[in-house]
């Protein structure tokens, strides 16, 4: 442990925040409170504080399922995000979030095989994932009037709140948030 994560840590502890995990204070404020000291004079090396309020998901608000690399099971998923949508009361997001799930599952079938695996999450916004093996990141482009192809992301980013991909272990997630319904 370096000299600077151990002086944090105690500083942390006499004002009774757990770094590791359990603390209840704001976290702006948490940030203000640990950097206060550090700021007074320059300092002589870069240092980055990580502050993260982390809380678990509700009983029941995610749901995930995983596929083969199969095109004739992008109906099964659109299913059983179907069910689960009405399910959670969220009828008004079904189409949208068959044809965001029909996309980046068929894609994610096309171009990087399988298995793929599709998570929905309910929380503050909608959240709709869909994994593969592949480490090959997507790109928005526009497709021009005579392509067959090249709109499904831009379809994607069209009609939903925010979009974007990250690594995983295992490849690449691509997720979308929607709004929910007031």
């Amino acid at each position: 442990m370096s000299p600077l994560t151990a002086q944090l840590r105690r500083r942390a502890a006499s004002h009774g925040v757990e770094l590791a995990a359990g603390g209840t204070a704001a976290v702006p404020g948490i940030g203000r409170e640990m950097l206060a000291p550090f700021l007074a004079q320059p300092p002589d090396d870069d240092a980055a504080l990580l502050l993260a309020r982390v809380s678990a998901s509700p009983e029941g608000s995610v749901a995930a399922w995983e596929f083969p690399a199969d095109v004739r099971i992008v109906s099964d998923a659109r299913t059983l995000v179907t069910e689960r949508l009405v399910e959670w009361g969220l009828d008004e997001l079904v189409f949208t979030t068959e044809l965001i799930v029909s996309e980046l599952l068929a894609n994610a079938i096309r171009y990087a095989g399988g298995p793929v695996r599709v998570r929905l999450i309910r929380d503050q916004r909608l959240v709709c994932e869909v994994s593969d093996p592949s480490e090959t990141q997507p790109h928005l482009r526009r497709a021009r009037p005579t392509d067959e192809g090249g709109r499904g992301l831009f379809l994607i980013a069209q009609l939903t709140h925010r979009w974007g991909s990250r690594y995983t272990a295992s490849g690449k997630t691509i997720w979308t948030e929607q709004l929910l319904p007031d």
